[in-house]
């Protein structure tokens, strides 16, 4: 149902207390014309982990993790490893 908000001085609206705290995305469709989407959004710094072919190497690693066992690293055998030692 439409309801009439007035923009304040500052240029700004109050949408309900309900929605305080929250995050919304403001989209200008045309001059005049908003479609205000309430969400949770990504920030630029994290937004890389939502690119496909990370999701799929994350999701592939959480899966092998819950998948697998826990046990303990051979710290030495790992050195040798890294070392390229045999």
């Amino acid at each position: 149902m439409p309801v009439i908000k007035t923009v304040g001085t500052s240029g700004q609206i109050a949408l309900g207390k309900r929605y305080a705290g929250r995050q919304v995305m403001v989209e200008e469709c045309e001059p005049g014309v908003w479609l205000v989407k309430l969400g949770e959004f990504i920030p630029d710094n994290e937004r890389w982990l939502n690119e496909s072919a990370v999701r799929e190497k994350l999701d592939r690693a959480i899966a092998r993790a819950e998948s697998e066992p826990l046990r303990e690293t051979d710290l030495k055998e790992l050195e040798r490893k890294i070392l390229g030692g045999s």
